[in-house]
């Protein structure tokens, strides 16, 4: 892509690089847990004002902000979560050695939102040249349990209104999300009336049946092609180590980049979870409830989509090689909806994601959001 209106976009995007920076590290100072991303919100909200756009709140906490345009049609979405894996408790302050950043969530997805609002600040600097409106959106629950509860509001709300959808999740200039990996995931429990280990010996043991259950769960075969995958990622239960334990409960985690695959999965799993309870010699006394606390939606853009094409050749023009990839972001939900969307990354390199050592590197930042820009303008079209 070669124009004046890109070359000065992209010519802001660099001379406010140290802002994105600080950008990055005031959003990760703000603790924002999966379901308590308020004070976060408020914060990218204000950010959205000073680039004098309106921003509203949805009722479950997504913010988001439609710019100015020449035209109609679908909006081009560019959408980065606002939550993350952190608990209220954690530290979350931040290191900064040059353009080294350390603190857990400043890839993850402090620099998905400092990249988002590079784009805006960008496009503001051309005086908002697209022919489509561009729509910042912030979602809430994109992490673990959270289930893309924002994205899900969003598209419900939004769906006949949006041409294309654009996530901006962590760091990194390479990579296009065009599959959207599945996932189900269930919390299994068995309940006992317990007892002593001694006098009672024979009741039935809710963390035995759970073991026999995550032992016939490990033994399933899964497929390598559609890549499919199973974990049990969590377990308790019980009380004393001379005591019946009267429940157990394990969380399973259940993935794959196809529909139909994902279906058979889970009914073996729970054809697995239901004969654990039945092997047991008093399986009548023992109880078992399978709750489902996660469904992140399949989904695919196709490799020849014009969203993805655009991608593509964005990736090249940086002088890197395009890599396609699946993974489950906020981008599944739209993909799920027959809607062409992706997640990128937002520039720069990381590592130690969703640990107390996470990092980023803003090494080939600029040119990662220069990217990003370049696949909105190409989905969005513009005036030069």
């Amino acid at each position: 892509m070669r124009s004046a209106v890109y070359d000065a976009a992209c010519a802001h995007i660099r001379d406010t690089d140290a802002l994105t920076l600080e950008h990055m590290c005031a959003a990760t100072r703000i603790p924002a847990p999966s379901g308590h991303e308020a004070e976060r919100a408020r914060w990218l909200a204000d950010r959205l004002r000073e680039l004098d756009l309106s921003p509203s709140t949805d009722r479950v906490g997504n913010v988001h902000a439609v710019t100015p345009s020449s035209g109609d049609g679908g909006h081009v979405v560019v959408a980065a979560h606002l939550d993350t894996v952190f608990d209220a408790a954690t530290d979350v302050a931040v290191v900064r050695d040059g353009g080294r950043l350390s603190g857990p969530g400043i890839a993850d997805n402090g620099r998905g939102l400092a990249g988002m609002l590079a784009i805006a600040r960008a496009l503001r600097a051309v005086d908002w040249p697209t022919y489509r409106p561009v729509a910042f959106v912030a979602t809430v629950g994109e992490e673990g349990r959270g289930d893309l509860r924002g994205v899900k509001q969003y598209m419900h709300e939004n769906a006949d209104h949006t041409h294309a959808f654009i996530a901006l999740d962590g760091a990194g200039s390479a990579r296009i999300i065009n599959a959207g990996v599945g996932s189900r995931r269930l919390l299994v429990t068995y309940r006992s009336a317990g007892g002593h280990s001694w006098s009672d010996h024979g009741v039935p043991n809710a963390i035995h049946a759970a073991g026999r259950a995550i032992a016939a769960l490990a033994s399933i075969p899964l497929p390598a092609q559609p890549r499919t995958t199973l974990n049990v990622g969590r377990i308790g239960g019980g009380t004393s180590v001379n005591a019946i334990p009267a429940d157990a409960w394990f969380e399973l985690d259940l993935r794959s980049e196809d529909v139909a695959a994902l279906r058979d999965l889970e009914a073996r799993g729970r054809e697995a979870v239901e004969h654990a309870r039945a092997a047991d010699p008093r399986a009548a006394e023992l109880r078992i409830e399978v709750e489902v606390i996660g469904d992140r939606p399949a989904g695919r853009t196709a490799e020849t989509d014009a969203l993805v094409q655009a991608a593509v050749h964005a990736t090249r023009r940086i002088g890197l090689t395009p890599e396609l990839a699946s993974s489950s972001t906020d981008a599944n939900v739209p993909m799920a909806l027959g809607i062409p969307a992706i997640a990128i990354g937002a520039g720069g390199d990381s590592g130690g994601t969703h640990t107390m050592r996470e990092w980023y590197d803003n090494r080939g930042g600029a040119a990662g959001l220069e990217r990003a820009l370049a696949i909105v303008l190409a989905a969005a079209g513009f005036n030069d």
